[in-house]
């Protein structure tokens, strides 16, 4: 799997030649207002905003942030410009984690042409380069067809399968892993088995990620060896697709659980582990 990730002056030249790329702008918090109105303060020029909650989820249900259905993806990608081939080049605030579920979302629906800025919003406005204020502009509409299999993806079965022959990784904080805190969820916890490493510790302070053998060494950490299957989830499948493309950086093909713990812990008979993984210890 190709893992393509850009710094802001790479963008900047691509922005400058003759076929520019669509740029996505998915700035988004857990739990807080859409991004849109900072993309109105300041956004790089010719971005189109992205809301996540409405554009790259479905309602509500089971689990917090489900996959959309092919055509709504197809429309929304088509509205911002989004072309079959094209590239596509997505950021948020900093570290990536929303953007990455832009990325993951067009990959798996057939796009193979993509990239995430490297840093976000952030590094672009640090490097000094132009920022454009106001709200978005109505592009050319694009042609993208979506064809939903382009990326492993793992259902709860595959998920609690994972854990056992492989490695189901928990893209979670700590203390959301071990169940000492649950600020979103109504049950605490993971899944039985599943070895914790947070989105945060893939990326520097600044939110730029680690070089790829920094991320090897971060994965090798958790019994992550070469050849063996890789599964990732995480609260509700956002943070996830931050550790998918992660480990992709490093080398290493995973699949992700798209409904997460919010779509796991929807029925009673799935089993809870709190604390550290028995399969850690």
């Amino acid at each position: 799997m190709v893992s393509l990730l850009l710094d802001c002056h790479g963008l900047a030249a691509r922005l400058a030649g003759e076929r520019p790329p669509v740029v996505l702008d998915v700035r988004w918090a857990l739990g807080g207002p859409s991004g849109v109105d900072d993309f109105r303060r300041g956004h790089i020029p010719g971005a189109h905003f992205v809301d996540l909650d409405r554009e790259l989820s479905a309602p509500p249900g089971p689990g917090r942030h489900p996959l959309p259905d092919p055509a709504s993806f197809a429309r929304a990608m088509r509205r911002h410009g989004v072309d079959g081939s094209g590239l596509v080049v997505a950021y948020d605030a900093a570290t990536g984690t929303s953007a990455a579920r832009a990325w993951w979302l067009l990959r798996y629906f057939g796009h193979a042409n993509v990239a995430l800025l490297d840093g976000g919003y952030a590094a672009w406005a640090s490097a000094g380069l132009p920022v454009e204020e106001g709200g978005d502009r109505d592009p050319e509409p694009g042609d993208f067809d979506a064809t939903p299999g382009g990326m492993p993806l793992l259902d709860a079965a595959g998920a609690a399968a994972m854990a056992r022959t492989g490695v189901l990784i928990d893209a979670r904080a700590p203390e959301r892993f071990r169940g000492e805190t649950e600020p979103v969820d109504p049950v605490a916890g993971h899944i039985p088995g599943a070895r914790n490493l947070p989105a945060q510790r893939t990326e520097e302070p600044d939110g730029t990620f680690l070089s790829p053998d920094a991320l090897r060494e971060r994965y090798e950490e958790v019994g992550v060896a070469p050849g063996q299957p890789v599964g990732v989830y995480c609260g509700s499948g956002v943070v996830a697709t931050q550790g998918v493309f992660a480990l992709g950086l490093a080398g290493i093909d995973a699949a992700m659980y798209a409904g997460s713990w919010s779509e796991w812990i929807t029925d009673p008979g799935r089993p809870i582990e709190i604390g550290e993984s028995k399969a850690a210890e």
